[in-house]
């Protein structure tokens, strides 16, 4: 099932995404919330009359650097004993259509392409083989960055936290194997990453192993797992866009933040 969060009429709402052909896409509006079981109002409408909003309001996103060898040699950079990881803000959370805002304290705008995990129940030192039973499902992700900050300090909160840096979307997918889709970054229509979740060094279930033995993660919370070879630069009235097999697109425009 693909579930999206939307507004329509200055309501927010959840609703199942039903359909193939992109421009005839409905959303059949869910009663209650995707957490906890839900029932499918039968109430539908045209994915087209509404804004498409991020399709969950994460408490944290644990986002995970260095995951794929290659990437972690274009930065020359070593692949890790151990994920590193770090935290972007909730305020760096914009979905699908919604504007990139190029900071002013950066020269150096980049896209990174991530598959992003989304939590579907309140967890703690989860076993291997209870992952499945935590996630809700996957979506789309970028992990925009400034490079130029990221290198001169050694700490990655503004590099990678400042307001617009974490597009998630279009939806969440919940019936994903993720050990082995293809992860796509195009600017302008021109591609710029090519991967596959399966060059990933530590898998979703090693990262949520990794992650939960420190902290408790909450329905709605994102882990970013990490970006494959290919990043590079943004500028203002580029259009970059991330899309996941299996999943969708999601796609956003960056502009100068006024």
């Amino acid at each position: 099932m693909r579930i999206a969060r939307f507004s329509i009429d200055g309501n927010v709402a959840f609703g199942a995404v039903e359909g193939e052909d992109p421009d005839g896409l409905v959303l059949d509006i869910i009663k209650g919330i995707p957490y906890a079981d839900f029932e499918l109002s039968g109430t539908k409408v045209p994915l087209s009359k509404v804004r498409l909003l991020p399709p969950v309001l994460p408490n944290k996103v644990v986002a995970i650097g260095r995951n794929y060898a290659e990437h972690a040699a274009e930065l020359d950079n070593e692949v890790p004993d151990v994920p590193v990881a770090f935290f972007k803000p909730t305020t760096s959370v914009i979905g699908s259509g919604d504007a990139i805002e190029y900071p002013s304290f950066s020269e150096e705008l980049h896209h990174e392409a991530e598959l992003a995990v989304v939590i579907g129940r309140m967890c703690r030192e989860v076993p291997r083989e209870r992952v499945k039973d935590v996630v809700l499902g996957y979506t789309c992700a970028n992990d925009v960055t400034a490079r130029d900050v990221q290198k001169r300090e050694k700490q990655w909160a503004r590099a990678k936290g400042f307001d617009t840096a974490c597009p998630l979307g279009p939806w969440v997918e919940t019936g994903l194997d993720p050990s082995d889709v293809t992860i796509q970054c195009t600017v302008n229509g021109e591609q710029r990453q090519l991967g596959r979740t399966s060059d990933m060094i530590r898998s979703v279930e090693d990262l949520v192993v990794h992650i939960t033995e420190a902290m408790t993660l909450l329905p709605g919370d994102v882990i970013l797992t990490g970006t494959p070879a290919g990043v590079g630069p943004l500028n203002v009235g580029d259009e970059v866009a991330v899309t996941i097999e299996g999943i969708g697109t999601l796609t956003n425009k960056v502009i100068k933040r006024g």
